[in-house]
């Protein structure tokens, strides 16, 4: 697929959806750098869940930019489902068993932290991913001959 297909997805809704990931893999990155720099022995399991936050993020975002790829396609959806299977476990562990989350991960308690954007926000990845597949370039020119 070309640049210019992949631009073309990269508007509105798209464009937004990237830029939104790309804030979350650089506030998650932030934090768990920081946390585990500077207290990781305090709750290492919270801490290394921030650290696996920012890495999907960062995935994330870059397979969304580049999501017109069959390949980067389903790396962002694995990502994307992986976030969203971690928010879910996550949130619902630091409510039923606190004492494993002395201190919030990104994910603690779906994403409180972050005003709740990383429980909503693979939702709307998902839609986005569904609205938008990858064009087979073989398809493309048998249609257009």
């Amino acid at each position: 697929m070309s640049t210019t297909a992949t631009r073309n997805q990269m508007t509105g809704i798209g464009r937004v959806l990237v830029i939104v990931y790309a804030v979350m893999a650089l506030a998650a990155t932030g934090r768990s750098f920081v946390q585990i720099v500077r207290k990781f022995d305090e709750a290492p399991l919270a801490h290394s869940l921030s650290a696996i936050a920012a890495v999907v993020y960062i995935l994330a975002t870059l397979a969304l930019v580049l999501a017109g790829r069959r390949g980067w396609y389903t790396v962002a959806w694995v990502a994307i489902v992986f976030e969203l299977v971690g928010v879910l476990v996550v949130g619902v562990l630091s409510l039923a068993v606190p004492e494993l989350f002395q201190h919030d991960s990104v994910w603690s308690v779906f994403g409180r932290g972050y005003l709740f954007i990383p429980l909503v926000l693979p939702m709307f990845g998902i839609w986005w991913l569904r609205t938008h597949r990858p064009v087979d370039a073989a398809r493309t020119a048998e249609v257009m001959a």
